[in-house]
C-alpha cells in the first residue's frame, strides 16, 4: 500500500517544479513511511510514497518500462490478488519480469492490454500510467472503491494524489468550499456523495472508473457495475459457492512477505475471516495468526445495550480467539488521548469525519503497526448481506431518504438561517438520494418488496459503504498499516447482488445465507452472534471533553465556524438530554458525542486547511 501523485501540463516545463512534486509526494508520507520516490519529464510528473509489503528489494516506484518506442511511467497504490496468474498469462505472451512485485504485472498488463487491462484484475487499487510517447495519463480505481483517488483540473493542469492534500499541496488549487461543498459537510458527511470531494475544485474517481486524460481533454469510463440477473442456485448451492468465494477470496489476500494479522471482534464477519486464515495456516504450516481487538478504559462499566449495539465484544472475543488459539492482543484507549486523536484524524481525512470512531481506529492501527504492516479487517459485509438494523425497521424501510440518515431535519436544523438558504441542506439531500435510486440496476418481474430490498442494497453498497472503506483507509494508511477487507471481491459482491432477499435471510435472520455459509466454520453462538458494531466509547468523560470543545469554540467570536451554525440551537443542543442520546444522527454509532466532535472537527478543519467559503 501506498500513495500516489502527480500532474500533468503541456504549457510549462515541469522538470523546473521537482519542488512542487517533492512536496505534494511528502504530503502522503504517512501512506508511504518506507521509501520516496518521483519521476519528471517535460510534461509529466509523478510522486510516490512506499509501504514495503511484496518484494520489498525491488519494486520501487515511480516504475518505468519501455516498449518498443513508449515508455511508460507507473504509480500505483493496492495489491492485486490475481497477480500469479497474470503473471504466467504474460509470460506466456513473451514478457519477461525483473521483480516480484505486482506493480510490475500491473505495468505491463496496461502494456499488453492498454486500458482493458483493468477488467482483469482482481484487488485493491489506484494507479496512474503516463505514456511519453502517447503524451498521455490513464488513472484508474478499483470496482467497489477501496483505494481512495482524487484529481482536479486547474489552469490547463491535471493534478491527481491518493489523498486531497497531495492536490491541495499543490499551488495552483486553493481549498475553497462552496455550497455544495457544505451540504455534503453539514447534512451528507461524513458520507460523500460518490464522485464529490468537498473542495470546489476537486473531484473524486468514482469506483469502477478509469479516466484517459490527452492534450484534448479528459475522458471519463465506467469499467465495472452492478448488474441485475435472475438468481438460478437454490439455497444450498447458494452458500455452498459464498463460502467458496469466501475462502478463495481470503487465501488471496493473506498473500505478503510481511506478516498478516486480522482484526478481530468477535462478531459473525471478523471471525470468519480469521477461522478461515487460522485454517490457511494450519495446512500450509504457517506461523499462529496474531489478532487484534480495540475497546476503552472503563467502557464495560458505562455501556448500555440498545437496539445499534445489543451487547458487549469482550466475551465473544476471548471466546473466538481461544476457539482458534490466535495470540491475541487487546488494545485500550483512555479519554483523554481518544480526545486528543480527534485532530489528527480529521487530518487523515483532510475533512471531518466520524469522530470518536475515527480516532479510536487510528490509534488501534498505530498500536497494530508496531509488531505487524498488513491486516485482514471485516468491512462491506453488512452492506452486501444486509446485516445493518435499517434493513429491517419500517421507519427506515419507508423513509424516502438514506436509512442512515433520518435525522436531516435536525441536522438542517443546527445551520444558520442565511447558509441554510444558501445551501438548501433538504433539497440537497433528496437530490443525492433521488440520483441513487436512479442508477439502480432494475430486475423485470420483482414486485415491489423486492424492488424495495434491491434499493436498500445499493444505498448501502454504493453510497454507506464508501464512508467506512474511506475511515478504514485514511485510519490505516494514517498510521503506515495496509488493511485488507476480503468481503469487497468483486466476485463476492457481484454474486450476493443477485441473490434474492429470501435467501440472503435464509432462517429468518439478517445475513443468514452468509451464518448458513459458515456452518463448521464457527462455533454455533459465535454463527448466531446478534450483530454489534465497531465499539464506540459510552465513557461519560468523553461527553464531557467535547461538550467543553464545543463550548469553547461557541465562545470564540473568531471561530470559522459561528457564521455557518445557529449558535443559539447548538447551545441548546449542548445543554438538552439529547446531548447524551443514543439516538443516531448518522449510522448506528454516531449519537450526541458524535456530533459535538464533529462540529469541533469542522472548526479545526476550516481552520488548519484555511477553508475559503465561496
Amino acid at each position: 500500500m501506498c500513495g500516489i501523485t502527480g500532474w500533468i501540463d503541456w504549457e510549462r516545463d515541469l522538470t523546473q517544479d521537482s519542488s512542487i512534486l517533492e512536496n505534494m509526494t511528502e504530503s502522503l508520507a504517512l501512506r508511504g513511511p518506507d521509501a520516496s520516490g518521483t519521476w519528471i519529464s517535460g510534461s509529466c510528473a509523478l510522486g510516490h510514497r512506499r509501504l514495503s509489503v511484496i518484494d520489498p528489494q525491488n519494486g520501487a516506484q515511480p516504475m518505468v518500462r519501455f516498449a518498443g518506442d513508449h515508455t511508460y511511467s507507473i504509480v500505483y497504490n493496492g495489491e492485486l490478488y490475481n497477480a500469479a496468474e497474470l503473471r504466467g498469462e504474460l509470460e506466456a505472451r513473451g514478457h519477461r519480469f525483473r521483480t516480484s512485485c505486482d506493480t510490475e504485472v500491473l505495468l505491463v498488463s496496461y502494456i499488453e492490454w492498454g486500458p482493458s487491462c483493468v477488467e482483469r484484475l482482481n484487488g485493491i487499487f489506484a494507479f496512474a500510467v503516463w505514456d511519453e510517447s502517447e503524451q498521455h495519463l490513464f488513472l484508474a480505481r478499483d470496482r467497489l472503491g477501496v483505494k481512495p483517488l482524487f484529481y482536479a483540473t486547474a489552469g490547463g493542469a491535471f493534478i491527481f494524489g491518493s489523498e486531497p492534500k497531495a492536490i491541495l499541496a499543490h499551488p495552483k488549487v486553493e481549498p475553497t468550499v462552496g455550497p455544495e461543498g457544505l451540504a455534503e459537510i453539514f447534512i451528507v458527511g461524513p458520507a460523500r456523495t460518490p464522485g464529490h470531494a468537498v473542495y470546489r475544485e476537486l473531484s473524486e474517481l468514482r469506483p469502477g472508473c478509469c479516466l484517459l486524460f490527452r492534450r484534448s481533454g479528459l475522458k471519463m469510463n465506467a469499467y465495472w457495475k452492478l448488474e441485475s440477473r435472475p438468481h438460478e442456485d437454490d439455497i444450498e448451492k447458494t452458500a455452498a459457492h459464498v463460502r467458496d468465494l469466501l475462502q478463495d477470496t481470503v487465501e488471496r489476500q493473506l498473500v505478503s512477505d510481511v506478516p498478516v494479522c486480522s482484526l478481530l471482534s468477535g462478531g459473525l464477519d471478523s471471525s470468519a475471516l480469521t477461522a478461515l486464515a487460522v485454517g490457511y495456516y494450519d495446512r500450509t504450516k504457517q506461523e499462529a495468526m496474531s489478532t487484534y481487538s480495540v475497546d476503552y478504559v472503563d467502557n464495560d462499566k458505562h455501556f448500555t445495550a440498545n437496539v445499534f449495539q445489543p451487547n458487549s465484544d469482550t466475551p465473544w472475543i476471548e471466546r473466538m480467539s481461544g476457539y482458534l488459539g490466535t495470540e491475541h492482543r487487546n488494545v485500550q484507549f483512555d479519554m483523554p488521548e481518544l480526545v486528543e486523536a480527534l485532530i489528527p484524524a480529521m487530518q487523515a481525512r483532510d475533512l471531518p469525519g466520524m469522530a470518536d470512531i475515527d480516532a479510536s481506529l487510528l490509534l488501534f492501527c498505530r498500536e497494530i503497526k508496531k509488531s505487524a504492516t498488513v491486516a485482514i479487517s471485516g468491512e462491506a459485509a453488512d452492506e452486501i448481506f444486509g446485516g445493518y438494523p435499517w434493513f429491517y425497521r419500517d421507519e427506515s424501510l419507508r423513509a424516502d431518504t438514506f436509512p442512515w440518515a433520518l435525522y436531516s431535519q435536525h441536522r438542517a436544523d443546527l445551520l444558520s438561517p442565511e447558509i441554510a438558504d444558501w445551501i438548501r441542506p433538504l433539497e440537497y439531500i433528496a437530490k443525492r438520494y433521488a440520483e441513487a435510486l436512479d442508477e439502480v440496476p432494475r430486475l423485470p418481474g420483482e414486485d415491489a418488496n423486492k424492488q424495495r430490498m434491491r434499493e436498500m442494497s445499493y444505498l448501502n453498497i454504493t453510497r454507506f459503504m464508501p464512508t467506512l472503506l474511506d475511515r478504514k483507509d485514511r485510519m490505516s494508511m494514517g498510521a503506515g498499516l495496509e488493511v485488507r477487507v476480503p468481503f469487497c471481491d468483486h466476485r463476492l459482491v457481484e454474486y450476493v447482488w443477485n441473490i434474492p432477499w429470501e435467501i440472503k435471510t435464509a432462517g429468518g435472520r439478517e445475513k443468514g445465507i452468509l451464518r448458513k455459509a459458515l456452518k463448521g466454520v464457527l462455533p454455533e453462538d459465535v454463527l448466531h452472534r446478534k450483530k454489534s458494531p465497531y465499539p464506540k466509547t459510552h465513557h461519560p468523560n468523553y461527553l464531557a471533553a467535547v461538550k467543553t470543545w464545543l463550548s469553547n469554540i461557541l465562545d470564540d467570536s473568531n471561530s470559522p465556524l459561528l457564521p455557518l451554525i445557529n449558535v443559539r440551537k447548538v447551545r441548546e443542543l449542548l445543554d438538552s438530554d439529547a446531548a447524551n442520546s443514543n439516538l443516531p444522527w448518522f449510522g448506528q454509532l454516531m449519537s450526541g458525542p458524535q456530533l459535538f466532535a464533529y462540529l469541533a472537527q469542522v472548526d479545526t478543519w476550516l481552520k488548519t486547511y484555511r477553508v475559503k467559503i465561496r
